[in-house]
């Protein structure tokens, strides 16, 4: 085998060893990021405020839209955590709030991650609503904090 050859081979076991760990310190990110979602709807179904209230960044923000059932006018409203997170506190312990994503589509760059995630929400096993939720998580130094989501809600085109 010539000098060359070997260089090549080297090379190209180099690089495929770099691109495994690149692939797996990636996959690593999305499950850390897909794990503050999946406890803050841990902390919606359990009803733990304090679970919900950890996932969230300083002054997160929170929206919905919807199309408006007389005017069919779309419509955006504001939220608030603190408003989110006290629901949580005040729920009957004997209500469920379960909502049920169907996937997580996850696109991280540097610190920003966009989560993209299809629900059908239940109250108390009945069928409420769906949509989809658009989650933006910041890196901190203690992890993925959710710094804004945005949802859709409607009542038709569930299936």
């Amino acid at each position: 085998m010539t000098k060359l050859v070997k260089m090549a081979a080297v090379a190209v076991i180099v690089a495929t060893s770099f691109g495994k760990t690149a692939q797996a310190q990636a996959n690593k990110e999305k499950d850390a990021v897909v794990a503050v979602i999946k406890q803050m709807f841990d902390g919606m179904r359990k009803g733990d405020a304090n679970m919900v209230a950890g996932v969230f960044y300083e002054n997160a923000v929170m929206q919905t839209t919807f199309t408006h059932r007389q005017t069919k006018k779309s419509v955006i409203r504001n939220g608030s955590v603190d408003n989110f997170v006290t629901s949580i506190k005040k729920k009957k312990p004997t209500d469920t709030y379960d909502e049920r994503i169907s996937e997580y589509v996850v696109k991280i760059d540097d610190n920003l991650a966009n989560v993209w995630t299809p629900y059908k929400f239940y109250l108390n096993d009945k069928f409420s609503h769906c949509g989809v939720n658009n989650f933006q998580l910041f890196k901190t130094d203690k992890g993925w904090k959710v710094i804004s989501i945005v949802d859709t809600r409607r009542r038709n085109g569930c299936e």
